[in-house]
């Protein structure tokens, strides 16, 4: 559930409304219009949410690895 919840944070810093990494990059890069950010980071949007929906589906996954320590 930890995990989970911490890609959704992760993916609500680049989403409108939130997005306060995009407004950030906005003000790095002043050139780049913010519609053209915003396509540029829904590939990572979309991985983020299908990771949730794998650690949503198959818990055992975010556990596997600390399991083996």
């Amino acid at each position: 559930m930890g995990g989970s919840v911490a890609l959704l944070m992760a993916g609500a810093m680049l989403t409108p409304p939130i997005g306060l990494n995009v407004f950030v990059m906005t003000r790095i890069a002043p050139e780049v219009p913010m519609g053209q950010i915003f396509r540029g980071v829904t590939p990572f949007v979309l991985v983020c949410l299908i990771v949730v929906a794998l650690l949503t589906a198959f818990p055992r996954i975010a556990l596997w690895l600390p399991s083996l320590m």
